[in-house]
Protein backbone atom coordinates (compact mmCIF):
# COMPACT_ATOMS: atom_id res chain seq x y z
CA UNK A 1 0.00 0.00 0.00
CA UNK A 2 1.31 3.53 -1.14
CA UNK A 3 1.95 5.84 1.58
CA UNK A 4 -0.59 8.26 2.20
CA UNK A 5 1.83 10.46 3.71
CA UNK A 6 0.17 12.41 7.54
CA UNK A 7 -3.05 11.50 5.99
CA UNK A 8 -5.24 8.83 7.59
CA UNK A 9 -6.96 7.63 4.39
CA UNK A 10 -5.49 5.32 2.07
CA UNK A 11 -7.22 5.10 -1.35
CA UNK A 12 -9.96 7.19 -2.96
CA UNK A 13 -12.31 5.61 -4.87
CA UNK A 14 -14.09 7.62 -7.91
CA UNK A 15 -17.86 6.50 -7.64
CA UNK A 16 -19.85 6.82 -10.66
CA UNK A 17 -23.16 5.58 -12.87
CA UNK A 18 -21.59 3.32 -15.16
CA UNK A 19 -22.55 2.66 -19.02
CA UNK A 20 -22.37 -0.04 -21.45
CA UNK A 21 -19.24 -0.86 -23.61
CA UNK A 22 -20.72 -2.48 -26.42
CA UNK A 23 -23.96 -3.31 -28.09
CA UNK A 24 -24.70 -6.52 -26.12
CA UNK A 25 -23.93 -4.77 -23.01
CA UNK A 26 -27.07 -2.26 -23.81
CA UNK A 27 -30.03 -4.17 -22.53
CA UNK A 28 -28.26 -5.94 -19.28
CA UNK A 29 -27.18 -2.40 -18.46
CA UNK A 30 -30.54 -0.91 -18.72
CA UNK A 31 -31.60 -3.32 -17.00
CA UNK A 32 -29.56 -2.69 -14.15
CA UNK A 33 -30.39 1.13 -13.86
CA UNK A 34 -34.24 0.22 -14.08
CA UNK A 35 -34.15 -2.87 -11.49
CA UNK A 36 -37.07 -3.34 -9.65
CA UNK A 37 -39.00 0.03 -10.42
CA UNK A 38 -41.82 -1.20 -12.84
CA UNK A 39 -40.56 0.01 -16.10
CA UNK A 40 -42.27 -1.34 -19.24
CA UNK A 41 -39.63 -2.86 -21.58
CA UNK A 42 -40.87 -0.82 -24.45
CA UNK A 43 -39.44 1.94 -22.53
CA UNK A 44 -35.93 0.26 -22.47
CA UNK A 45 -36.57 -0.34 -26.35
CA UNK A 46 -36.87 3.56 -26.94
CA UNK A 47 -33.62 4.29 -24.54
CA UNK A 48 -31.44 1.12 -25.96
CA UNK A 49 -31.95 2.90 -29.90
CA UNK A 50 -29.76 5.92 -28.38
CA UNK A 51 -27.30 3.98 -27.20
CA UNK A 52 -27.11 1.30 -30.33
CA UNK A 53 -26.73 4.61 -32.61
CA UNK A 54 -23.46 5.22 -30.65
CA UNK A 55 -22.20 1.57 -31.36
CA UNK A 56 -23.44 0.29 -28.28
CA UNK A 57 -20.76 2.09 -26.66
CA UNK A 58 -21.69 5.30 -23.61
CA UNK A 59 -18.86 7.46 -23.74
CA UNK A 60 -18.98 7.51 -19.69
CA UNK A 61 -16.42 5.11 -18.91
CA UNK A 62 -13.57 6.24 -20.85
CA UNK A 63 -14.83 9.73 -19.66
CA UNK A 64 -14.05 9.12 -16.13
CA UNK A 65 -10.79 6.86 -17.05
CA UNK A 66 -9.51 10.09 -18.48
CA UNK A 67 -10.46 11.82 -14.98
CA UNK A 68 -8.95 9.39 -13.15
CA UNK A 69 -5.71 9.85 -14.66
CA UNK A 70 -5.83 13.86 -14.56
CA UNK A 71 -6.27 13.26 -10.86
CA UNK A 72 -3.55 10.52 -10.36
CA UNK A 73 -1.67 13.32 -11.96
CA UNK A 74 -2.63 15.97 -9.76
CA UNK A 75 -2.47 13.68 -6.40
CA UNK A 76 1.10 13.37 -7.67
CA UNK A 77 1.95 16.71 -8.04
CA UNK A 78 0.83 17.89 -4.72
CA UNK A 79 2.41 14.80 -2.93
CA UNK A 80 -0.56 13.07 -1.76
CA UNK A 81 0.58 9.22 -2.54
CA UNK A 82 -2.98 7.54 -2.29
CA UNK A 83 -4.23 5.00 -5.37
CA UNK A 84 -7.47 6.05 -7.04
CA UNK A 85 -10.08 2.80 -7.91
CA UNK A 86 -13.05 3.30 -9.76
CA UNK A 87 -16.38 1.85 -9.94
CA UNK A 88 -19.87 2.32 -11.20
CA UNK A 89 -23.36 1.59 -9.96
CA UNK A 90 -24.63 -0.23 -12.86
CA UNK A 91 -21.45 -1.39 -15.33
CA UNK A 92 -18.48 -2.80 -15.13
CA UNK A 93 -16.34 -1.71 -13.15
CA UNK A 94 -19.00 -2.79 -10.78
CA UNK A 95 -18.51 -0.85 -7.48
CA UNK A 96 -18.89 -3.70 -4.73
CA UNK A 97 -16.18 -5.70 -7.19
CA UNK A 98 -13.47 -3.19 -6.90
CA UNK A 99 -14.55 -2.62 -3.07
CA UNK A 100 -13.68 -6.40 -2.76
CA UNK A 101 -10.25 -5.08 -5.04
CA UNK A 102 -9.55 -2.80 -2.23
CA UNK A 103 -10.24 -4.91 0.51
CA UNK A 104 -7.67 -7.38 -0.64
CA UNK A 105 -5.36 -4.89 -1.85
CA UNK A 106 -5.58 -3.89 2.25
CA UNK A 107 -7.22 -0.41 1.72
CA UNK A 108 -9.00 0.32 5.10
CA UNK A 109 -9.69 4.28 4.99
CA UNK A 110 -11.20 5.17 1.98
CA UNK A 111 -12.47 9.03 -0.03
CA UNK A 112 -15.42 8.57 -2.26
CA UNK A 113 -15.48 10.97 -5.38
CA UNK A 114 -19.25 10.36 -6.16
CA UNK A 115 -19.81 12.04 -10.31
CA UNK A 116 -22.47 14.28 -8.81
CA UNK A 117 -22.25 17.51 -7.97
CA UNK A 118 -26.00 17.82 -6.47
CA UNK A 119 -28.08 16.86 -4.09
CA UNK A 120 -31.21 14.41 -4.65
CA UNK A 121 -31.68 11.13 -4.41
CA UNK A 122 -29.96 9.80 -8.05
CA UNK A 123 -27.54 12.72 -7.29
CA UNK A 124 -26.74 12.28 -3.63
CA UNK A 125 -28.18 9.67 -1.33
CA UNK A 126 -27.90 6.97 -4.02
CA UNK A 127 -24.37 6.69 -3.93
CA UNK A 128 -24.88 6.62 -0.46
CA UNK A 129 -26.45 3.05 -0.76
CA UNK A 130 -24.51 2.39 -3.26
CA UNK A 131 -21.24 2.45 -0.48
CA UNK A 132 -23.31 0.21 1.58
CA UNK A 133 -23.85 -2.30 -0.61
CA UNK A 134 -19.74 -2.37 -1.36
CA UNK A 135 -20.19 -2.83 2.52
CA UNK A 136 -22.63 -5.64 2.81
CA UNK A 137 -20.18 -7.34 -0.32
CA UNK A 138 -17.08 -6.92 1.82
CA UNK A 139 -19.05 -8.45 4.89
CA UNK A 140 -20.38 -11.47 2.83
CA UNK A 141 -17.15 -12.40 1.31
CA UNK A 142 -15.74 -11.90 4.96
CA UNK A 143 -12.92 -9.32 3.84
CA UNK A 144 -11.70 -7.16 5.95
CA UNK A 145 -13.82 -4.26 6.74
CA UNK A 146 -13.46 -0.23 4.96
CA UNK A 147 -14.37 2.94 6.23
CA UNK A 148 -15.54 4.51 3.03
CA UNK A 149 -15.94 8.89 3.31
CA UNK A 150 -17.95 10.27 0.90
CA UNK A 151 -17.04 13.64 -0.35
CA UNK A 152 -19.32 16.43 -0.22
CA UNK A 153 -21.32 18.24 -3.08
CA UNK A 154 -19.48 20.08 -5.39
CA UNK A 155 -21.77 22.39 -7.07
CA UNK A 156 -20.60 26.09 -6.50
CA UNK A 157 -16.99 25.04 -6.02
CA UNK A 158 -14.77 28.02 -7.56
CA UNK A 159 -12.95 25.47 -9.66
CA UNK A 160 -15.75 24.07 -10.83
CA UNK A 161 -17.31 27.53 -11.49
CA UNK A 162 -14.28 28.35 -13.19
CA UNK A 163 -14.33 25.31 -15.44
CA UNK A 164 -18.02 26.07 -16.61
CA UNK A 165 -17.30 30.20 -17.36
CA UNK A 166 -14.51 29.00 -20.17
CA UNK A 167 -16.16 26.23 -21.52
CA UNK A 168 -18.47 29.36 -22.07
CA UNK A 169 -16.92 31.78 -23.11
CA UNK A 170 -14.78 29.51 -25.49
CA UNK A 171 -18.39 28.58 -26.86
CA UNK A 172 -19.78 31.91 -27.69
CA UNK A 173 -15.77 32.35 -29.19
CA UNK A 174 -17.23 29.70 -32.08
CA UNK A 175 -19.96 31.58 -33.34
CA UNK A 176 -19.59 34.13 -35.81
CA UNK A 177 -19.22 37.91 -35.02
CA UNK A 178 -22.82 38.62 -36.14
CA UNK A 179 -24.46 37.02 -33.86
CA UNK A 180 -22.25 36.35 -31.09
CA UNK A 181 -23.83 39.47 -29.12
CA UNK A 182 -27.01 38.68 -29.93
CA UNK A 183 -26.77 35.33 -28.38
CA UNK A 184 -28.98 33.53 -25.48
CA UNK A 185 -26.90 31.85 -23.11
CA UNK A 186 -28.92 28.85 -21.68
CA UNK A 187 -28.15 26.50 -18.79
CA UNK A 188 -29.39 22.68 -18.73
CA UNK A 189 -29.42 20.31 -16.48
CA UNK A 190 -31.26 16.92 -16.19
CA UNK A 191 -34.94 17.29 -15.57
CA UNK A 192 -36.28 15.35 -12.44
CA UNK A 193 -39.69 15.22 -10.89
CA UNK A 194 -41.07 18.05 -9.27
CA UNK A 195 -41.40 15.61 -6.06
CA UNK A 196 -38.35 14.54 -6.25
CA UNK A 197 -36.99 18.02 -6.35
CA UNK A 198 -38.90 18.95 -2.93
CA UNK A 199 -37.39 15.32 -1.16
CA UNK A 200 -33.95 16.82 -2.62
CA UNK A 201 -32.80 17.42 0.93
CA UNK A 202 -34.55 17.91 4.42
CA UNK A 203 -37.98 19.64 4.59
CA UNK A 204 -36.29 22.85 5.39
CA UNK A 205 -34.25 22.82 2.32
CA UNK A 206 -37.36 23.28 0.24
CA UNK A 207 -36.68 22.41 -3.55
CA UNK A 208 -32.81 22.08 -3.07
CA UNK A 209 -31.97 20.54 -6.96
CA UNK A 210 -33.15 22.87 -8.60
CA UNK A 211 -32.16 25.63 -6.05
CA UNK A 212 -28.27 24.39 -6.76
CA UNK A 213 -28.73 24.49 -10.35
CA UNK A 214 -29.82 27.76 -10.82
CA UNK A 215 -27.23 29.00 -8.19
CA UNK A 216 -24.29 27.30 -10.21
CA UNK A 217 -25.97 29.14 -13.89
CA UNK A 218 -25.95 32.29 -11.73
CA UNK A 219 -22.44 32.06 -10.66
CA UNK A 220 -20.96 30.93 -14.13
CA UNK A 221 -23.36 33.42 -16.03
CA UNK A 222 -21.80 36.54 -13.42
CA UNK A 223 -17.99 34.94 -14.08
CA UNK A 224 -18.87 35.94 -17.78
CA UNK A 225 -20.22 38.91 -17.95
CA UNK A 226 -23.59 37.43 -18.73
CA UNK A 227 -26.92 39.35 -16.66
CA UNK A 228 -29.41 37.73 -18.59
CA UNK A 229 -30.14 33.89 -19.29
CA UNK A 230 -32.07 30.82 -18.68
CA UNK A 231 -31.77 27.66 -16.78
CA UNK A 232 -34.01 25.14 -18.79
CA UNK A 233 -34.27 21.02 -18.17
CA UNK A 234 -33.35 18.09 -20.26
CA UNK A 235 -33.83 14.15 -20.81
CA UNK A 236 -37.25 14.31 -18.93
CA UNK A 237 -38.81 10.45 -19.70
CA UNK A 238 -41.91 8.51 -18.08
CA UNK A 239 -45.54 9.05 -17.43
CA UNK A 240 -46.52 12.64 -19.04
CA UNK A 241 -49.15 13.24 -16.19
CA UNK A 242 -46.35 13.67 -13.64
CA UNK A 243 -44.94 17.14 -13.03
CA UNK A 244 -41.53 17.44 -14.48
CA UNK A 245 -39.02 20.82 -14.12
CA UNK A 246 -39.30 22.95 -16.60
CA UNK A 247 -39.39 24.04 -19.51
CA UNK A 248 -37.62 21.41 -22.03
CA UNK A 249 -34.95 22.86 -23.69
CA UNK A 250 -35.90 21.49 -26.63
CA UNK A 251 -39.41 22.97 -26.10
CA UNK A 252 -37.91 26.43 -25.47
CA UNK A 253 -35.79 27.07 -27.99
CA UNK A 254 -38.93 26.22 -30.06
CA UNK A 255 -40.86 28.64 -28.34
CA UNK A 256 -38.18 31.63 -28.64
CA UNK A 257 -37.73 30.78 -32.53
CA UNK A 258 -41.84 30.86 -32.71
CA UNK A 259 -42.18 34.23 -30.41
CA UNK A 260 -39.59 37.15 -30.50
CA UNK A 261 -37.22 35.12 -32.21
CA UNK A 262 -33.91 33.10 -31.78
CA UNK A 263 -30.66 34.62 -33.13
CA UNK A 264 -28.24 32.04 -31.84
CA UNK A 265 -27.87 30.35 -28.26
CA UNK A 266 -25.17 28.97 -26.12
CA UNK A 267 -26.14 26.34 -24.81
CA UNK A 268 -24.21 25.18 -21.26
CA UNK A 269 -25.36 21.58 -19.75
CA UNK A 270 -24.07 22.68 -16.35
CA UNK A 271 -25.80 19.68 -14.44
CA UNK A 272 -23.86 17.15 -15.99
CA UNK A 273 -19.58 16.70 -15.64
CA UNK A 274 -18.89 14.59 -18.91
CA UNK A 275 -20.15 14.57 -22.46
CA UNK A 276 -22.76 10.97 -21.99
CA UNK A 277 -25.11 10.00 -24.07
CA UNK A 278 -27.75 11.97 -22.65
CA UNK A 279 -25.43 15.36 -23.32
CA UNK A 280 -24.79 14.05 -27.05
CA UNK A 281 -28.29 12.78 -27.76
CA UNK A 282 -30.46 15.56 -26.42
CA UNK A 283 -28.21 18.15 -27.33
CA UNK A 284 -25.81 17.44 -30.30
CA UNK A 285 -28.44 15.76 -31.89
CA UNK A 286 -32.16 15.75 -30.94
CA UNK A 287 -31.39 20.03 -30.13
CA UNK A 288 -29.38 20.89 -32.62
CA UNK A 289 -31.63 18.77 -35.47
CA UNK A 290 -34.17 21.04 -34.32
CA UNK A 291 -32.48 24.12 -34.14
CA UNK A 292 -31.02 23.31 -37.82
CA UNK A 293 -34.53 23.38 -38.99
CA UNK A 294 -35.17 26.95 -37.70
CA UNK A 295 -31.54 28.14 -39.08
CA UNK A 296 -30.26 28.99 -35.43
CA UNK A 297 -26.90 28.48 -34.62
CA UNK A 298 -26.23 26.99 -31.34
CA UNK A 299 -22.82 26.27 -29.35
CA UNK A 300 -22.84 24.00 -27.05
CA UNK A 301 -20.05 24.01 -24.15
CA UNK A 302 -17.79 21.64 -23.42
CA UNK A 303 -18.59 20.20 -19.71
CA UNK A 304 -16.19 20.54 -16.72
CA UNK A 305 -15.04 16.67 -16.63
CA UNK A 306 -11.71 16.79 -18.81
CA UNK A 307 -10.03 19.71 -17.67
CA UNK A 308 -7.66 20.34 -15.32
CA UNK A 309 -9.47 22.85 -12.73
CA UNK A 310 -11.71 19.77 -12.93
CA UNK A 311 -9.15 17.35 -11.22
CA UNK A 312 -7.95 20.36 -9.34
CA UNK A 313 -10.76 20.29 -7.57
CA UNK A 314 -10.89 16.69 -6.83
CA UNK A 315 -8.12 17.07 -4.87
CA UNK A 316 -8.77 20.28 -3.30
CA UNK A 317 -12.51 17.99 -1.79
CA UNK A 318 -9.48 15.27 -0.81
CA UNK A 319 -7.20 18.25 0.76
CA UNK A 320 -10.66 19.53 2.53
CA UNK A 321 -10.92 15.92 4.62
CA UNK A 322 -6.91 15.55 4.60
CA UNK A 323 -6.40 18.64 6.50
CA UNK A 324 -9.99 19.52 7.66
CA UNK A 325 -10.57 22.41 6.27
CA UNK A 326 -13.59 24.62 5.80
CA UNK A 327 -15.18 23.50 2.44
CA UNK A 328 -14.22 26.64 -0.59
CA UNK A 329 -17.69 27.35 -2.08
CA UNK A 330 -19.17 30.41 -3.55
CA UNK A 331 -22.64 29.49 -3.07
CA UNK A 332 -25.65 30.04 -0.16
CA UNK A 333 -27.70 26.77 -0.64
CA UNK A 334 -27.36 24.22 1.27
CA UNK A 335 -24.36 22.02 1.23
CA UNK A 336 -25.06 18.43 1.88
CA UNK A 337 -23.34 14.96 1.08
CA UNK A 338 -20.49 14.33 2.75
CA UNK A 339 -20.94 11.12 4.49
CA UNK A 340 -19.48 8.00 6.14
CA UNK A 341 -19.96 4.29 5.31
CA UNK A 342 -23.14 5.02 3.59
CA UNK A 343 -24.91 6.84 5.97
CA UNK A 344 -26.62 9.89 5.37
CA UNK A 345 -25.99 13.19 5.54
CA UNK A 346 -29.21 14.68 7.23
CA UNK A 347 -31.83 12.91 8.86
CA UNK A 348 -34.61 12.31 5.98
CA UNK A 349 -32.37 13.52 3.55
CA UNK A 350 -33.06 12.94 -0.17
CA UNK A 351 -35.68 10.68 0.11
CA UNK A 352 -37.50 8.93 -2.81
CA UNK A 353 -41.04 9.43 -2.81
CA UNK A 354 -41.34 7.01 -5.49
CA UNK A 355 -38.24 6.75 -7.21
CA UNK A 356 -39.36 6.86 -10.23
CA UNK A 357 -36.80 5.12 -12.91
CA UNK A 358 -36.79 7.96 -15.32
CA UNK A 359 -35.35 10.26 -12.51
CA UNK A 360 -32.03 8.43 -12.61
CA UNK A 361 -29.32 9.72 -15.14
CA UNK A 362 -27.47 7.81 -18.04
CA UNK A 363 -24.41 6.80 -18.89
Amino acid sequence: MADAGTSDYDALLFLSFGGPEGHDDVRPFLENVTRGRGIPPERLDEVEVHYHHFGGVSPLNQLNREIISNVRGELAARGINIPVYFGNRNWHPMAPDTAAEMARDGVRNALVFATSAWAGYSGCRQYDEDIAGMRERLAAEGLPEIRFTKLRQFYDHPLFIRAMAHAVRDAYSRLSEDVRASARLMFTAHSIPTAADNAAGVAADGPLYSRQVHEAAALVAREVGVEDYDVVWQSRSGSPHTPWLEPDIVDHVTDLHEGAGLPAAVVCPIGFISDHIEVVWDLDSELAEEAEGFGIPIERTGTAGPTTEFAQMVVALVLEMIEKRDPLRLGSAPLRGCTVNGAFCAEGCCTPARRPAAAQRSG
